[in-house]
């Protein structure tokens, strides 16, 4: 057990508050790349080895260096973390659960400074590099950006895209999920109150009468102000894209990815492989014309997303909120 620390096949997987411990669970490559998210839905049932905190943080062995994709949901980014799956240059990490367990553990009233300390310690434990010379670059749950800021004060030699959806796309993409999307939008909501992200002057009544895609609209915008706090706080230590960026130039936005966490991948090498080809959650191919018919699948649509849309630019002007984020990856 003294080796497994330190060995990055053994992914710290989740954290035990009441024992102080890590739970780590053997999880190769080629399962990393399998999984769409490092969750036990997707990784599939294993028996955890426990190593107390202090022990474990004490075999560490070495760090890589580390970068994040930050992101608001539904934009791609379970696509980039894909593309920094490249042996002898990077891996990426795809919302480990280690972390939604220190926001579980937040949000029932944890205290912070602990909180913190264990926070610090987890990324020294998912930033063990899978092979010499290699970067990590972890995409957290979008549930974690309250804690995004913290995570750079804790890492200042890191660098984090900060990636969302145009609103549209994101209300179309809510939407098109029915149900399951609603009730999704509406448990976000439900956190990042918890966490303080809405500064907005909505009271809990005031939620409770507006729309599913109001509020769908109401949690994207949390987290867009959030971003450009970030941009003014951390300036080139993050750069910011959005999904329609990216897709219109991929080539271009992932050399610029590369350049900004100093990895040096084929950019155009990536883009034209089955990464930028194939459906990043469900594997499937999936094709620009794919793309189209889903954003077809949202006509019906289309006349709540543009009211809401107009009523979040208002709501955005009112709270000083910049649609437009600064420190741009592109242009």
């Amino acid at each position: 057990m003294s080796t497994i620390a330190s060995d990055p096949l053994w992914l710290p997987h989740r954290y035990d508050p009441a024992q102080d411990a890590v739970h780590f669970r053997h999880t190769p490559r080629a399962a990393h790349g399998a999984a769409t998210f490092l969750t036990d839905e997707y990784l599939g049932a294993a028996t955890p080895r426990i190593v107390g905190r202090a022990a474990a943080l004490a075999q560490a062995g070495p760090a890589a260096p580390l970068h994040f994709v930050l992101h608001s949901a539904f934009c791609c980014s379970t696509l980039l973390a894909r593309a920094f799956d490249a042996p002898g240059l990077a891996m990426g990490l795809k919302e480990p659960v280690i972390l939604n367990d220190l926001i579980g553990w937040q949000l029932r009233g944890g205290d912070g400074r602990q909180i913190a300390g264990v926070l610090d310690g987890a990324l020294r434990l998912l930033e063990r590099p899978f092979g010499p010379g290699e970067a990590v670059v972890i995409k957290p749950s979008n549930v974690c950006n309250a804690m995004a800021p913290l995570m750079l004060q804790f890492r200042p030699k890191s660098r984090a895209l900060l990636l969302h959806a145009p609103l549209r796309v994101f209300l179309g993409s809510v939407a098109r999920k029915g149900m399951d999307g609603r009730r999704w939008v509406r448990e976000l909501l439900v956190k990042q109150l918890k966490q303080g992200l809405h500064g907005f002057g909505y009271s809990g009544e005031d939620y409770l009468q507006q729309t599913d895609l109001q509020i769908a609209a109401m949690g994207w915008l949390a987290q867009h102000a959030l971003f450009a706090r970030m941009a003014a706080q951390f300036g080139p230590q993050v750069r910011c894209l959005d999904s329609d960026q990216l897709l219109a130039s991929p080539a271009a936005a992932m050399a610029a990815l590369a350049r900004l966490f100093d990895v040096p991948l084929d950019a155009e090498a990536i883009v034209a492989g089955p990464i930028f080809s194939r459906h990043s959650k469900f594997g499937q191919a999936f094709t620009s014309e794919d793309r189209a018919k889903e954003r077809a699948a949202e006509a019906a649509h289309q006349e709540e997303i543009e009211k809401v849309a107009i009523w979040t630019d208002a709501v955005a002007k009112a709270a000083g909120v910049p649609l437009q984020l600064p420190q741009p990856l592109l242009g």
